[in-house]
């Protein structure tokens, strides 16, 4: 055995044990060499200190030299603490990373040494530059090259997996991390890998801690050490693997009493990670007397690299469902409920049961046939790849509430050496986090129910002059091929204005037949079995009354809307069968029940406790025919074109209760929004349909859901009625934990939707989640994520508009976030200088910029005057389902200047630059665009090149034309060839909706104002605070006791 061996050697970044030493003096502990990875060869410095501690020796000034203290004074004077080294190498890393270096680097324990004179101490809160990340190879390391420290095996705990289990657990480690900006990469701090116990526990071994390198890197599984004292070997290539620390408590997992008192230096084997700033930071400080806040607006945080701040959380659980399905708004769930206190912001999930994969990448549809579905008697849980099987492959544990199930004959399979089956690979349900199963007959309550398709169309004046009817029956003409479900499709059709037209499409007709009824208080349905008919039986005559439709009423001047009786004779038509019913709305509903009044043109109203009744629906018919129509599985799609008001407010219940959605267009002309309602109707009629579905949320014990939000009837305590359901909807959940201390380390959520395909085959789709539980807040603000958090935060805000002022949703908004920093800020403040600082975790930077978004969206911003009622009401109902890409893609729109693409002939692929939200971003002789996934709006500055503007417009722009009626791009030629395919590019990265073309004119208004200045959410704008204000408002918040 090598001398020394059985010592403690130094370990990068901890304090030094109080141990004894040999008097003498050993070299500083200074780095091997050159990092790799840097392409200078320039030498690297000793590991420094960072600061002075608190507590320990005087202050000394920057760039002055500190004495080396002798160990003998560290034995002798216990009230000393050396103070803690900076850590500027990776840590763990394998030894073929590095150059040979000299055995002799490690030596006995000593008191870390401070910079020689002769070197500068680096400014406060500045890290010193280090090379980038290295990223490991796979597998464990050479058991030659494992540092001769003698390692014993740490315990298992009782709640562990047995070594039985279906998969190997990965161990979580804190290391995940939103993309970092270009530049020198910022040092993580030394973190402890979350498999130990809760707080209050025996802390795990040390040997189970791993250091996270520089960067988001994933490590590979720690290797097991036998407990046997190793022989040294002396490093092959490079570094050997360092020590484990001393054992101590966990790192990161310092108590929030530790952390109140400046004059006490961290304790020693604990927290230490606060040391290394683990956050990012924005500068506030100004020089003294000035006026300027001395905040770089070009710095400020953007979502220009990715508009979706995702966690990579498969490297650490790999069968967990695709974050394209299930997200969390952090993936580290609190251990406690006093943790949960401290964590303010929303905690919850955001699901999108249905989203849309790339090829390849489908759901696997799995047929259990007479075996049946595996699932546990208890908690009914789907089997999943996080269940484990024990006695010989004869029982499996249930992963959500750990009963030992049998597992059934036809099911069996023997186990291998590692306790897995041996069939795992050919097994969808075991290896990966979503599955469709195909349900038996038990699954159903009734047969399953074909596709189905009623619309219900306005043919009042408005709708005929708009140009609506023409539009609407030529667009569901060219959809008929493709609705889902044929041969099995059932279709129908009623018109309305001030009586009710129905319809017979009955096959042996030549020409549909219109029936027409006038009695709106006693509604009854003359043939009805004829008024619903199956598509590729009665193809002809459908096209018949499609092609009819527009001529049938184009000298109608009727102005009145029986919408409610129309609603009620709907409902009479479908209840036996359920589907879809499509609703197109251009009057203000006037006959009958159901009619509304104008509302809203009140500005005494707002302000008041009485300004969320107009954002609610006025009369209780809607709310109870939208809990009809989901008792019977129809779903209610709103088509809104009404140049006036037309009560979004009071029409959206029908969706929102139905799992529908609204889709609205304020003044519609045919002509300019032809385009949109076709393709945005061509989606909603063939995009693939779950129908008559039920959705249901499985979690371990200890963690439960309190609200839901979104599109869905909340049957049950925790079942969600969806009538239909498909790619385009996500919905919103908040959890909360029903004990005061979790004692599982890992919580399992379940997904489940029972849905009939378009096919008629009943299904169930199956989505699995692992989520680590964690006691330390700092890991919980590293986990988080911001897309999750703004998509649940932007539908408590919403809905808390429906019962409050607007004031008071965006004062909600706002008091989470100062709440959140200011919790954040209190964890770094003992270690570190933060005066004239705002700091923040790297995965929230966007969480303050998005929260402005959001208080500035169409939804929330302003009063009376920023947003008509309608539309207000409208983009409520619309971000109450969007998914998390569209959602932040609707609050921080794309601003690109495309004049450049025009005339350099560049590839607009590569030139598709993003710019801020900002008019400092504009120039009076540019064209720009700006996409919010809704609309496109082209800006033209005073000072475009006339020849561009005539090739786009076709007109002379000295005439000042209105532009509202200009048709964009229609003529050809190379400017406007150009500028389709920068379009067409636009659109195909999102086929949900079609964006909208707005022109405006630099100083143009009030159009500018309305359609472009109110997108720059940058600025000043609705009473609204710009950017830089906004930051130093929160960060001035966040400073206050």
């Amino acid at each position: 055995m090598q001398p020394g061996a059985d010592k403690i050697a130094d370990v990068p970044a901890r304090p030094a044990p109080f141990l004894p030493s040999n008097p003498q003096n050993p070299p500083p502990f200074t780095s091997s060499g050159p990092v790799v990875g840097v392409g200078s060869s320039r030498p690297t410095s000793p590991f420094i200190s960072s600061r002075p501690i608190a507590g320990s020796v005087p202050s000394i000034a920057p760039g002055a030299s500190m004495p080396n203290f002798p160990r003998a004074m560290a034995a002798s004077d216990s009230s000393w603490i050396p103070p803690p080294v900076r850590f500027n190498g990776p840590a763990n890393v394998p030894p073929s990373a590095y150059s040979k270096q000299d055995t002799s680097v490690y030596q006995p324990t000593q008191a870390p040494r401070f910079t020689p004179p002769a070197q500068p101490v680096p400014p406060f809160g500045i890290t010193p530059q280090a090379g980038p990340p290295v990223i490991p190879p796979s597998g464990s390391l050479p058991s030659s090259q494992i540092s001769p420290v003698p390692i014993s095996i740490p315990s298992v705990a009782s709640n562990q997996m047995t070594p039985s289990a279906n998969f190997p657990l990965p161990p979580f480690q804190p290391s995940l991390s939103a993309p970092r900006p270009p530049g020198p990469p910022p040092q993580p701090p030394l973190q402890a890998e979350y498999n130990a116990p809760p707080r209050g526990s025996v802390p795990q071994s040390p040997v189970n801690m791993r250091f996270s390198a520089p960067g988001s890197i994933s490590q590979p599984p720690l290797q097991t050490f036998p407990a046997t004292r190793l022989p040294h070997h002396p490093p092959q290539g490079g570094f050997a693997a360092p020590p484990p620390p001393p054992i101590g408590a966990p790192i990161g997992f310092a108590s929030r009493e530790q952390m109140q008192y400046a004059s006490a230096a961290p304790p020693l084997g604990g927290s230490v990670q606060g040391l290394i700033e683990d956050f990012q930071s924005i500068t506030l400080g100004s020089a003294p007397g000035s006026v300027d806040p001395g905040l770089d607006f070009r710095s400020l945080p953007r979502p220009f690299d990715n508009n979706e701040e995702t966690i990579s959380v498969l490297e650490k659980y790999p069968f967990n469902c695709h974050p394209r399905f299930l997200r969390l708004t952090t993936h580290a769930l609190p251990s406690s409920q006093s943790l949960l206190a401290r964590w303010h912001l929303p905690l919850g999930i955001v699901l999108h049961p249905l989203a849309e994969v790339p090829d390849g990448d489908e759901v696997p549809i799995v047929n259990f046939g007479l075996v049946g579905i595996v699932r546990c008697r208890r908690c009914r849980t789907y089997i999943n790849a996080y269940v484990t099987f024990t006695d010989a492959g004869r029982k499996w544990r249930c992963n959500i509430c750990s009963l030992m199930n049998d597992v059934p004959g036809e099911y069996f399979c023997a186990l291998d050496a590692n306790g897995r089956r041996c069939d795992l690979e050919q097994r969808p349900e075991l290896s990966k986090g979503s599955v469709e199963f195909v349900a038996p007959t038990e699954y159903m309550v009734r047969p399953p129910m074909p596709p189905l398709y009623f619309f219900v169309i306005d043919v009042s004046v408005s709708a005929v002059r708009s140009g609506l009817l023409e539009v609407v029956a030529r667009t569901i003409k060219s959809c008929l091929d493709d609705l889902p479900g044929f041969p099995r499709t059932q279709i129908g059709f009623l018109t309305f204005d001030s009586t009710l037209h129905f319809y017979s499409l009955k096959s042996s007709l030549s020409q549909p037949q219109m029936m027409v009824v006038a009695d709106l208080d006693d509604i009854f349905l003359p043939l009805p079995d004829d008024l619903l008919v199956n598509l590729s039986d009665s193809r002809n005559v459908v096209d018949a009354f499609l092609d009819s439709l527009p001529t049938m009423f184009q000298d109608n001047a009727n102005m009145e809307s029986a919408f409610g009786p129309a609603l009620k004779a709907s409902y009479m038509v479908m209840s036996q069968l359920g589907g879809k019913l499509l609703v197109f709305q251009s009057t203000l509903p006037s006959l009958g029940v159901g009619r509304l009044r104008l509302r809203g043109d009140d500005l005494r109203v707002y302000g008041t406790d009485k300004e969320h009744n107009l954002r609610i629906a006025e009369d209780s018919f809607y709310k109870q025919m939208a809990a009809d129509f989901t008792k019977n599985q129809i779903a209610v799609d709103i088509y809104a074109f009404s140049e006036k008001y037309s009560d979004i407010a009071s029409l959206g219940t029908l969706a929102k209760y139905t799992g529908g959605q609204v889709y609205h267009y304020p003044s519609f002309k045919a002509v300019p929004h032809q385009e949109k309602l076709k393709h945005e109707l061509t989606r909603d009629l063939t995009r693939e349909t779950a129908w008559e579905a039920v959705m249901r949320i499985r979690c371990t014990k200890g963690v439960r859901f309190t609200t839901y939000h979104g599109h869905f009837m909340l049957r049950s305590v925790d079942l969600l009625a969806l009538p239909a359901v498909d790619s385009d909807k996500a919905f919103a959940m908040q959890l909360a934990l029903e004990e005061t201390l979790l004692t599982t380390q890992v919580v399992f959520f379940q997904v489940a939707l029972l849905y009939t395909s378009s096919s008629g085959e009943r299904r169930i789709r199956v989505h699995t989640a692992a989520v680590p539980v964690v006691p330390d807040l700092a890991e919980m603000y590293r986990q988080a994520d911001t897309g999750a958090i703004i998509s649940l935060l932007s539908r408590l805000a919403i809905e808390n508009s429906l019962s409050n002022k607007l004031d008071d949703a965006r004062q909600l908004i706002q008091l989470k976030i100062v709440k959140c920093l200011k919790e954040y800020r209190n964890l770094y403040a003992v270690q570190h200088r933060l005066s004239g600082r705002m700091i923040y975790p790297e995965s929230l930077k966007l969480l303050p910029l998005y929260a402005l978004c959001l208080c500035k969206s169409a939804a929330l911003r302003g009063g009376f005057a920023d947003a008509s009622l309608d539309e207000r009401c409208a983009a409520g109902y619309s971000m109450m389902i969007l998914p998390i890409r569209r959602l932040l893609k609707l609050l921080y729109p794309s601003l690109i200047r495309i004049d450049e693409i025009i005339i350099k002939a560049a590839d607009s692929e590569d030139s598709l630059k993003q710019l801020p939200l900002s008019v400092g971003s504009l120039d009076s002789r540019g064209l720009y665009i700006c996409d919010d996934g809704f609309n496109f709006v082209f800006w033209l500055g005073q000072m475009l090149l006339a020849d561009i503007v005539n090739k786009i417009l076709g007109v002379d722009s000295s005439m000042f034309p209105d532009l509202s009626k200009v048709q964009f791009c229609e003529q050809d030629n190379d400017v406007t060839r150009k500028i389709k395919m920068i379009l067409r590019q636009l659109r195909n990265s999102d086929p949900s909706y079609y964006q909208l073309l707005h022109v405006v004119r630099q100083g143009e208004q009030p159009r500018e104002g309305i359609l472009f200045i109110s997108k720059l959410v940058e600025d000043q704008f609705a009473g609204g605070s710009n950017y830089s204000d906004w930051i130093l408002q929160i960060h001035r918040q966040s400073l206050s006791p």
